[in-house]
């Protein structure tokens, strides 16, 4: 008399019933199983299927700690910074970029004399306020090297773990695809803060230190108290936040795409230099408000009294229709994909 084999699933591995069926691939995380974990926890609990026999399993913790979403995201969120941030090279990035603006100042400080006699915008303006050297130096960084900063970070997010092999054992907790990718993203953006603010911080510590300060005359002729055009600075802060945070979404959705991060790196690189390409030539004006680039150096409006909102208004209009298109196709690519590394 044969001995019938009875159908178990391997409740914690998720593997296909022992009496037939293809094995599961080693090291695949399926959609299904991802999103299941995420949904439902444990799949012991699942009805329908039946428990191995043997000694009884030990009771894991939820990964949550019992904590609320919110809880669980924010803790997510400290984990990803504190490796962003103590990683050397990020660090890095963030050290040259505030030396630019350092050794912009000391340059105009020894070339003052020769720019006040001619035509020098805001540069003759850095050596009559010091002020003005923050808006120097995010207009000479903004075009390509805080780009390339901003997409190191953010194209090596998902990519970088699956190149690394710890993307699995991420969508193994009951986290759920959707929550890592906004805490990637989240992320993302702090650190595209984090760029902003160290170079205006930066250029602002130097142009006070190398050159007069008080009363900030504006571009329309207004002079306004210095405490004034530094809450105008931190309008610059932002909005040049929300055009780096529009270049890591493109950058995200990229990273999606591949698993080698040097790709995704490269790839957001390229398409920056290309959009800028296109910008200046004249037979293809016809593309400038689709090009993010072209959004990124309207900060100057808040140098004008009164602050001209409608420019600022419609770069940041730009820039979240940047991020909600690309972060839709993160979202969307992330969501259905096997994980495989």
């Amino acid at each position: 008399m044969s001995k019938v084999e009875p159908e178990v699933r391997d409740v914690e591995a998720g593997d296909p019933p022992r009496g037939g069926g293809a094995r599961r691939i080693p090291g695949l995380v399926p959609v299904a199983e991802s999103r299941l974990t995420a949904e439902v926890g444990p799949r012991a609990d699942l009805p329908g299927r039946i428990a191995p026999q043997g000694p009884p399993a030990l009771s894991v913790p939820p990964q949550d700690g019992g904590a609320g979403p919110v809880s669980a995201f924010l803790r997510m969120l400290g984990s990803e910074l504190s490796l962003t941030f103590r990683r050397p090279r990020n660090l890095a990035m963030l050290a040259v970029l505030a030396v630019v603006p350092v050794i912009l100042g000391v340059v105009l400080r020894l070339v003052g004399d020769e720019l006040s006699d001619g035509p020098g915008g805001l540069l003759q303006q850095v050596t009559g306020n010091g002020f003005f050297l923050s808006f120097i130096s995010l207009s000479a960084l903004v075009p390509l090297l805080m780009p390339v900063a901003v997409a190191v970070v953010a194209a090596d997010s998902v990519a970088g773990e699956a190149s690394a092999g710890t993307l699995r054992y991420l969508l193994a907790a009951p986290a759920g695809r959707t929550r890592l990718l906004a805490v990637k993203y989240v992320n993302a953006v702090l650190f595209c803060l984090a760029v902003a603010s160290a170079v205006s911080l930066a250029a602002l510590v130097t142009g006070l230190i190398l050159f007069p300060a008080g009363p900030v005359t504006l571009l329309s002729g207004v002079a306004i108290p210095l405490g004034d055009a530094l809450l105008r600075m931190l309008i610059v802060i932002g909005y040049v936040t929300a055009g780096m945070a529009a270049l890591a979404a493109v950058a995200l959705a990229l990273s999606t795409l591949t698993e080698a991060p040097i790709g995704a790196i490269a790839a957001t690189v390229v398409l920056v230099i290309s959009t800028q390409v296109l910008r200046v030539i004249p037979q293809l004006d016809v593309l400038q408000p689709y090009l993010l680039p072209n959004w990124w150096g309207d900060f100057d409006a808040v140098l004008r009294d009164p602050i001209a909102f409608d420019d600022l208004s419609s770069g940041l209009l730009a820039f979240g229709a940047y991020i909600l298109l690309f972060g839709s196709i993160a979202w969307a690519r992330f969501t259905s994909k096997d994980i495989t590394s």
